[in-house]
């Protein structure tokens, strides 16, 4: 972490600080000796009747009338940037022993500071208490916590369209955008950090809002993005391997995933069964479970994926649930695994409180399952078919590549991929072998290095690779090739119109971070010029700006 970027901050592509921020724009404010109440920490004297009316992690994006925590980080304390803070308007300081000692050898703050052991456990909680942002069960908006390691975007936006086909108006927190019934703003992370997650929901109560949805990652549960939220509904996807770096083992990851489905952080919940954690899951829950299954021949559950058919690049499916209920739902995106995404959405609603004929008659009128979500499945071109998807694990990039294998006689896989620097280094040489038994054409090339050596995370996957083509006999191409955009080049320039291609692994993401350097780098985008460059028909997307 660079003394650019405090503890608790997040920064834009360039190491700018964040562009925009949604609050809601009147907050009564809550008085300093209440807040010292909450923590357990006395405020006397005049101190006591200060004014607070926001709260911030970073001393850039203070406003005037916040409390300013001074978290610990890697290299600078918080502490360091009180006074930045002040300037900006900050009326108190929450801190530890350590940054209280740092303050206590610079000049007075000229504002009230108070301390305890470990500032980011309260920081949720008094964000909710500032921002009066949690709703109680049946007020607005209700909230929708999808979590898993994948799926969880598809199902936001699916969960999002479905809920505007009933009319409802409604937000969205998640790891392409952010929508506050407003314009969109880009998300720096799949969960924000729980100052601006309550004042987004400050601020959608505020307009109006009837329902959100969020996606809730392993990290926002681990670094306490979502402390102080409790979900009405909160849904599981699946469990694969994934950020292993962060939870060390597979039950760990789970353990963290599992915080979720419990009562001080959601009120009831739909798990889907399809996998063994959803099933440990749905027994060790410590709410109301309702269970999905979505997969043939899976275990049986309260509501089952059955009579799937083909429908365009989607699929029809029906869903049968107690007492014989039926709904019949289509997705126009490609691929099981979205089958698996519009029915989790589609429980999900009705289980916050949607009845079945309203959520039917929605389904059937509006479609909302074909809604594009960018870079999820993103079909660029027809001819040859062009997807950028975003599968960066084991599980993803498998069921991508299936889901993109075309009847077609003759018709070739040619996928372009890589692997994430500074993450967990066991997937590598596994997405290897799966791009290797699964594609026709394997072009392996750089994802995000970070600050890792690029070649060594590409030898990592074309080891995996390598391997699994001797040991099956696979007759697959192999190359690496590099950087990025000359990898889709390549692709393009080998395909022929009933060939397909997949660029996995970025998606929506419109920026490769190199040893610290932000570079513009949209798959889209590349796939886009470099189809135009050979002639092919390309779909519009005012989305893709190139």
């Amino acid at each position: 972490m660079s003394e650019q970027n405090e503890p608790g901050s997040h920064t834009g592509p360039g190491g700018e600080p964040p562009v925009s921020r949604f609050r809601p724009t009147a907050v009564a404010a809550v008085r300093l000796d209440s807040i010292g109440e909450a923590i357990g920490v006395p405020v006397p004297g005049a101190s006591a009747a200060v004014g607070v009316t926001g709260i911030s992690l970073n001393s850039r994006t203070v406003e005037r009338g916040d409390l300013y925590v001074a978290l610990p980080g890697a290299a600078r304390h918080g502490a360091d940037f009180v006074s930045q803070a002040v300037d900006r308007g900050a009326v108190a300081v929450l801190t530890d022993d350590a940054g209280a000692r740092l303050l206590a050898l610079s000049a007075d703050t000229a504002v009230p500071v108070l301390v305890v052991e470990a500032p980011r456990n309260v920081v949720g909680p008094l964000s909710a208490m500032i921002y009066r942002s949690q709703p109680s069960a049946g007020q607005q908006p209700r909230l929708f916590g999808v979590t898993g390691t994948n799926g969880k975007t598809t199902t936001t936006y699916f969960i999002n369209a479905l809920l505007r086909s009933l009319g409802q108006r409604t937000g969205l927190i998640g790891t392409i955008e952010i929508l506050a019934g407003g314009d969109p703003i880009p998300s720096l992370l799949t969960t924000p950090e729980s100052t601006d997650v309550h004042a987004l929901l400050a601020l959608m109560r505020e307009r109006g809002l009837d329902a959100a949805s969020m996606e809730v990652s392993s990290h926002a549960v681990s670094f306490q993005r979502v402390d102080g939220v409790v979900f009405d509904v909160a849904g599981f996807t699946n469990l694969t391997q994934d950020h292993l770096d962060l939870h060390g083992t597979m039950d760990e990851y789970f353990a963290t995933k599992a915080e979720l489905f419990t009562p001080r952080r959601a009120r009831t919940a739909v798990v889907t069964v399809d996998d063994e954690w959803g099933r440990k899951l749905a027994a060790a829950a410590e709410i109301p479970v309702t269970t999905l299954a979505t997969t043939p021949g899976g275990a049986s559950a309260d509501w089952t994926v059955t009579a799937t058919a083909p429908r365009g690049l989607g699929t029809a499916f029906t869903l049968s649930g107690p007492d014989g209920a039926t709904i019949q739902v289509h997705t126009g995106l490609p691929g099981a695994f979205n089958v698996s995404n519009a029915a989790l959405a589609t429980v999900m609603v009705l289980a916050g409180g949607v009845d079945n004929a309203a959520l039917q008659a929605a389904l059937t009128a509006h479609d909302p399952f074909t809604v594009a979500v960018p870079g999820r499945m993103q079909l660029v071109s027809e001819e040859p078919a062009a997807v950028v998807d975003f599968a960066h694990n084991t599980d993803a990039l498998a069921r991508a590549l299936e889901a993109v294998r075309s009847p077609r006689s003759g018709s070739r896989v040619i996928v372009v991929f890589g692997a994430t620097g500074q993450r967990d280094q066991g997937k590598r040489p596994a997405m290897g072998a799966i791009a290797a038994r699964l594609a026709d054409v394997v072009i392996i090339t750089d994802d995000d290095p970070h600050d890792e050596d690029a070649a060594a995370i590409r030898t990592d996957v074309l080891t995996g690779a390598w391997a699994a083509q001797q040991q099956d006999a696979l007759e697959c191409v192999i190359e690496e090739i590099y950087p990025r955009d000359a990898a889709i080049q390549r692709a393009v320039e080998l395909a022929s119109p009933q060939d397909t291609i997949l660029v996995a692994g970025r998606g929506h993401e419109v920026w490769q971070e190199v040893k610290g350097v932000n570079l513009a780098l949209d798959d889209r985008v590349e796939l886009r010029n470099a189809l135009t460059a050979k002639g092919f028909n390309v779909l519009q997307d005012d989305r893709i700006e190139s």
